[in-house]
């Protein structure tokens, strides 16, 4: 057995997420040793999204003395740091924060998205994603450089870049995963420099990028003693937090799949080669061992409980639910419009299909949805290429509610599987063990926990498609969704 897989070894995951900083100690055979977390603030005005970039430090210092406090310095062999993904400021040659952090949702950018996708936009279709949104880093870049006094030697830093820049006490190599937000060019392995320099970025200003899962640097004294971390511990370049998610669940094999429902639902899957999209809506990171992880990220998801049902106990209407046999569907949109995964609709409303009586029918018929969407999810998925067939996991807020999951199954007909303790904060866990040398497929064998498999109910699926494709049928009659695909779900259904 590797060192880094021993019992006795153990691997810090560091997650930087919106509402808080999450620490977690796990040994080399996937046990969870400990956990602490710090909350974070954010300033919300219209569509500026900020956070003092300050706050993720001393909660981050925070956590990780806590989790570490019962864990002798020796056993602890690497971390690893997720942050959100598209979340960027501006620091001087010194690691200090200029500017406040733009937020991964900071929608003033709008303005520069445009000109981004016009000077780079042949480079964004070569790596398949065709064009940026306004929230992406690169154009929430020129913003910042437009409202900006910027001095010689400043930098641009993503969320975890400030993190391992302060571990290290110098600034270390950023991951391709972060800079994918920012133009980094996963396929030529460097920054389109043309293309930037036609925007008017200054040389210097965009980190070095290193693929996911480099040692990146080693923690210094002084953070040490802030963190509680161990001098000397080896940093590993980590990921977004849904490819940090994905690790966790451990869906690394080629066409093994990663579901997310949170207040949205996020799909991240492992491919060996690029998937490219004609639609726009898939984009893939470049995995730690030199595959693919394709995903998207929709507008939909248990959002739309908490729109619908402020305040509910929303156990009690799962009860209620689940002897309805009701097969209603509601376009289950967590806001008011717009969709992103598995269409691009700026304009998508919510709607209802059928006629769902009292709240029991309306709640099943929003849990229906959202299977809807992610069964549509799926199939856009393997119309554009992407293998699909492997396993399918099931994590987030929404995988703990056991009805729903299994509705999942039934509507997918396919198996699935709720991992024991998938989180981005494990990932980053598993991910850090590789810092001795180990394979990350072969740290998620040893660390990931599988946990609960769900079969699905064949008369069930049978009952259920017939709802599913109206909810298609509708998505296309709406001109949201390309008949080509709406084609391709019915193709499966009768599979």
């Amino acid at each position: 057995m590797s060192d880094a897989l021993s019992p006795d070894a153990v691997h810090l995951g560091l997650d930087l997420g919106t509402q808080s900083v999450r620490a977690v100690a796990v040994d080399g055979a996937g046990k969870l040793l400990a956990a602490a977390s710090r909350p974070l603030t954010s300033h919300r005005d219209g569509i500026r999204h900020e956070q003092d970039p300050e706050q993720w430090w001393s909660a981050a210092g925070a956590a990780c003395r806590e989790a570490l406090s019962g864990i002798d310095d020796g056993r602890v062999r690497g971390m690893a740091v997720d942050a959100t993904s598209g979340t960027v400021l501006l620091a001087d040659a010194s690691g200090t924060p200029l500017t406040p952090a733009l937020m991964y949702d900071d929608g003033r950018a709008a303005d520069h998205a445009d000109r981004v996708n016009t000077v780079g936009g042949a480079v964004w279709r070569r790596l398949g994603y065709r064009t940026m949104q306004p929230s992406w880093a690169l154009p929430k870049l020129l913003w910042l450089l437009r409202h900006t006094d910027v001095p010689p030697g400043a930098r641009l830093l993503h969320q975890a870049d400030l993190i391992t820049w302060r571990l290290a006490g110098r600034q270390t190599p950023g991951d391709a995963s972060h800079a994918l937000k920012t133009g980094y060019d996963l396929l030529a392995d460097r920054w389109p420099a043309e293309e930037l320099a036609a925007l008017g970025v200054p040389d210097g200003l965009l980190p070095e990028v290193v693929r996911p899962g480099t040692v990146i640097g080693t923690v210094c004294g002084r953070a040490a003693a802030t963190t509680g971390i161990p001098a000397g511990t080896p940093m590993v370049a980590g990921m977004t937090d849904g490819c940090a998610a994905q690790i966790g669940a451990g869906a690394l094999g080629p066409g093994a799949w990663n579901s997310v429902l949170g207040t949205t639902l996020v799909l991240k899957g492992a491919s060996p080669r690029p998937v490219h999209d004609p639609a726009g809506v898939v984009y893939c990171h470049r995995g730690p061992g030199g595959g693919w992880l394709p995903g998207g990220a929709s507008s939909s998801g248990a959002g739309v409980l908490t729109r619908r049902f402020p305040g509910a106990d929303l156990d009690a209407l799962t009860g209620a639910a689940a002897t309805t046999g009701s097969t209603a569907v509601v376009y289950p949109l967590a806001g008011e419009r717009g969709e992103r995964f598995p269409f691009r609709a700026p304009d998508a409303r919510p709607f209802v299909l059928g006629e769902p009586y009292g709240a029991a029918e309306e709640f099943h018929a929003c849990l229906l949805g959202v299977a809807c969407v992610e069964r549509l999810c799926l199939d856009h998925l393997e119309h554009i290429g992407a293998p699909v067939d492997g396993p399918l996991s099931l994590t987030g807020g929404g995988a703990r509610n056991r009805y729903w999951s299994q509705l999942r199954a039934d509507l997918l007909g396919r198996s699935v599987t709720l991992p024991e303790q998938a989180e981005s904060a494990i990932g980053m866990a598993v991910l850090a063990a590789t810092a001795s040398g180990v394979t990350l497929e072969r740290a998620a064998a040893a660390m990931v926990r599988d946990g609960v498999g769900l079969h699905p109910d064949p008369d069930r699926t049978a009952r259920l498609l017939p709802s599913y494709l109206g909810f298609v049928d509708e998505l296309v009659r709406r001109g949201w969704l390309e008949p080509e695909v709406a084609a391709h779900a019915h193709r499966r259904a009768g599979q």
